[in-house]
């Protein structure tokens, strides 16, 4: 039987010791994933609010309006609202050749601290994503605490799927990124054919329980679970929409108000 001296006993208490805090710092260092959403208006009240989830005083935070065809009038717009505020402001182009662009959609996405996508065409943006593998460098990117956020088509597109104008004459479904795992609807009482719809989709089973914005109102995701609920003004709301014994169930989420 061997006998454990003074210093091998010493020597083992220290190791335990040791990779227990390599372990708890290994626990600390784990990042949340964060999904902030709205149903429409993105302006500075939510750029500042993006800037303050990502816990850093300048944080860089990339524009991404692929669902405007990377339009220019959006592109001035997102630095003009970005002067005034603690944000280092970038754009991260889609409809680009080569010799122009020295930096990967990689390089790009995953060097900001935040990302913010625009409104638009929800189903055009997300064909565009997936032939240039975006789609897939954002779920890395969220993955690894990077933060999200958008409007409209940018906030649709993290859920399982929602009501969308992409498609001509009349609203359709679109299926999302699955970040969420939920279904979403954006402009949910400025656009009087969304609400009916999204509840009777819902009620149908063509599409999940989810929940609902409406414009300057926003929704905060931590790790797949709605967190917070905010609003620009007591006017505009958010909503969880479900179906129990066959009937819709709205409902309203208390929202803190954020200037």
């Amino acid at each position: 039987m061997k006998v454990l001296t003074t210093s091998m006993l010493l020597l083992t208490l220290i190791s335990t010791v040791l990779l227990g805090q390599a372990n708890t710092e290994e626990k600390n260092t784990t990042k949340s994933k964060t999904i902030f959403v709205t149903g429409g208006a993105f302006d500075q009240v939510y750029i500042k609010y993006v800037a303050g989830l990502t816990g850093k005083p300048n944080p860089k935070i990339c524009y991404i309006a692929t669902a405007t065809g990377d339009n220019p009038a959006i592109i001035a717009r997102w630095y003009s609202q970005c002067e005034d505020l603690p944000v280092r402001a970038y754009f991260l182009r889609t409809f680009i050749n080569s010799s122009t662009t020295p930096k990967s959609f990689e390089d790009i996405i995953m060097s900001m601290d935040a990302i913010i996508v625009s409104g638009g065409n929800t189903l055009n943006m997300l064909a565009i994503w997936k032939a240039h593998g975006i789609d897939t460098l954002l779920r890395n990117a969220y993955n690894q605490g990077i933060i999200l956020a958008g409007a409209s088509a940018g906030s649709l597109c993290w859920f399982t799927g929602g009501s969308t104008d992409s498609r001509p004459k009349e609203l359709t479904i679109v299926e999302g990124l699955r970040f969420l795992n939920f279904s979403h609807s954006p402009h949910y009482l400025k656009e009087t054919r969304r609400r009916p719809l999204f509840q009777q989709l819902i009620q149908s089973g063509k599409l999940q329980a989810g929940y609902a914005c409406d414009d300057m109102a926003g929704l905060l995701f931590i790790d797949g679970v709605m967190s917070k609920s905010v609003t620009m003004n007591a006017d505009n709301k958010n909503y969880f929409v479900s179906i129990k014994d066959g009937k819709i169930i709205e409902e309203l989420l208390p929202a803190e108000i954020i200037q």
